[in-house]
């Protein structure tokens, strides 16, 4: 599966989404791991925080780990540092989401190549806020 580039294929993804798993969603809602998440609840989407740090946020049940999620994941929406995406491209492979979705200023060779190998789609290095507003609204 490709590194997703075009508009077309950005929004084609997220129209088909419903359910997007946010790892490191936060509860500061001064970070974009919040506002982010949070703005596409607003427009729709059912928001799944992952993080093991707390046990709610944004009116969802956290789970620690994506395996623990009870619920097929549409996207795996990454706030995590590059380095650590890798094994998160491989459970989100293994739990059967659509799509990886690593935020903007995130870009890792190694998770796309793990990606690729898994047949999953990623995207790297794009806000899924700005994303949406832009091809969606």
């Amino acid at each position: 599966m490709p590194l997703l580039k075009t508009d077309e294929e950005l929004r084609q993804a997220m129209t088909a989404a419903k359910t997007i798993a946010v790892i490191g969603l936060s509860p500061d809602s001064d970070k974009p791991s919040h506002f982010v998440p949070k703005y596409l609840q607003s427009k729709g989407y059912k928001i799944i925080p992952v993080n093991p740090t707390v046990d709610q946020v944004l009116g969802e049940k956290a789970y620690p780990t994506l395996s623990d999620v009870p619920v097929k994941v549409d996207i795996v929406d990454v706030f995590r540092r590059a380095e650590k995406t890798p094994p998160i491209v491989d459970e989100a492979a293994k739990v059967g989401a659509g799509l990886v979705w690593l935020q903007e200023g995130i870009f890792s060779d190694e998770a796309a190549a793990r990606a690729e190998a898994h047949g999953l789609p990623i995207v790297m290095d794009k806000c899924l806020l700005k994303e949406h507003r832009r091809l969606i609204g």
